[in-house]
């Protein structure tokens, strides 16, 4: 990727964001309906390539279970609000009617109480009781801590998810998380991230995760990029990811890494972007923000928001539109990509060619400048 010039004495790679890039029509095109949009890791397969997001705004156990049962993989945030109060939802009704400028230090509060682990199991046993798949997160820093819980709690997929995550953590206080050995000795397929680039990709599929999340401090409600001034446009940070894939999967001697875009995608278009440019799968949060059945009641936070410190992200207003089934699978009355995205996922795959989202990874893009 070209240099540019920033001054005399700092040069940079030029980056790309999604909304940089375009999808290019093929000579060939399809019926949506002969589109598969499945994806599976490990022995896990799903419909959609969509995972929802580990925040408290978009999942419940609840809402784990309504997108499992739609084809989709919903992740539980296991220390937010439900591994934390025995029933949260005065706290995010008390949430949603915080007036601005006073939901920072009052989500600071609510978060400040300590995760219960009986919590853990409890929440991971209600959505395997649904029989839908068990996903649940932990941040690196309370991995340690917690993880025996989870896997008692029957945890299919173990998310490892922070603003980003080195498989090189380096620490003077305390030792730090041995991705690597940890992953090892676990049973269950770990997805971990986020990263960014070529080189932090390709040490943490080393580390043996089953995929890693690609992204940080893009979502809708971070603030990163100004708070820390951290951020990489997400069409190159996907597409470096992917090369990373490509060249481990011939140091490995086949092993493949699944790559999920984590950050940045907003709406339909971005989710065949993302695809196009390489990854796997999606982790949404303000798209299913949305849905009439998200904890949030149309309003969207992260972990990032409630940190003690240094807050990192802000309580965001995306409103509710639809029912979870209808911005998944339609019939859309909004034109502007936020309802029926695996309807416009499919129709961007047809249009193209393609009938597999492995396929779809090697469409033509161009860049818009």
């Amino acid at each position: 990727m070209a240099e540019v010039e920033i001054g005399r004495g700092k040069r940079g790679r030029e980056a790309y964001a999604f909304d940089d890039v375009a999808i290019v029509p093929s000579r060939r095109t399809r019926d949506p309906e002969e589109v598969s949009t499945h994806w599976q890791i490990d022995a896990y397969r799903f419909d959609t390539p969509l995972i929802a997001a580990p925040m408290d705004s978009v999942m419940s156990p609840a809402t784990a279970i309504a997108l499992g049962k739609k084809g989709g993989l919903g992740v539980l945030d296991l220390e937010g609000l439900w591994t934390r109060y025995e029933d949260p939802e005065p706290l995010l009704e008390e949430i949603a009617e915080l007036e601005e400028g006073k939901a920072l230090n009052r989500l600071q509060e609510i978060y400040g109480q300590p995760v219960r682990e009986e919590l853990i199991g409890e929440r991971l046993r209600e959505i395997r009781a649904a029989g839908v798949t068990v996903a649940g997160a932990l941040s690196p820093q309370r991995v340690k801590q917690h993880y025996q819980a989870v896997i008692d709690g029957g945890v299919d997929l173990f998310v490892i998810r922070g603003t980003t995550v080195s498989a090189e953590h380096v620490s003077g206080q305390a030792e730090p998380l041995n991705l690597k050995q940890f992953i090892y000795e676990l049973d269950v397929p770990v997805l971990v991230g986020g990263c960014a680039t070529y080189q932090a990709a390709l040490h943490l599929m080393r580390t043996g995760a089953a995929g890693v999340l690609v992204g940080f401090g893009g979502g809708a409600a971070h603030t990163t990029r100004s708070v820390l001034g951290v951020t990489v446009p997400m069409a190159s940070a996907v597409a470096d990811v992917a090369a990373a894939r490509r060249d481990y999967l011939d140091e490995s001697g086949g092993r493949y890494v699944h790559v999920v875009a984590d950050g940045s995608i907003g709406r339909s278009g971005d989710i065949a972007k993302a695809i196009a440019c390489g990854a796997d799968a999606v982790m949404v949060g303000s798209p299913l923000a949305r849905a009439a059945e998200a904890p949030g009641r149309g309003w969207h936070w992260g972990s990032e928001a409630h940190h003690p410190d240094l807050p990192r992200g802000e309580r965001l207003w995306t409103g509710t539109i639809a029912p979870l089934e209808q911005i998944l699978n339609g019939p859309s009355f909004l034109a502007d990509g936020s309802m029926n995205i695996v309807g416009a996922l499919r129709r961007s795959m047809a249009t193209t060619g393609y009938t597999e989202l492995k396929e779809f990874q090697r469409v033509e893009v161009t860049v818009l400048r």
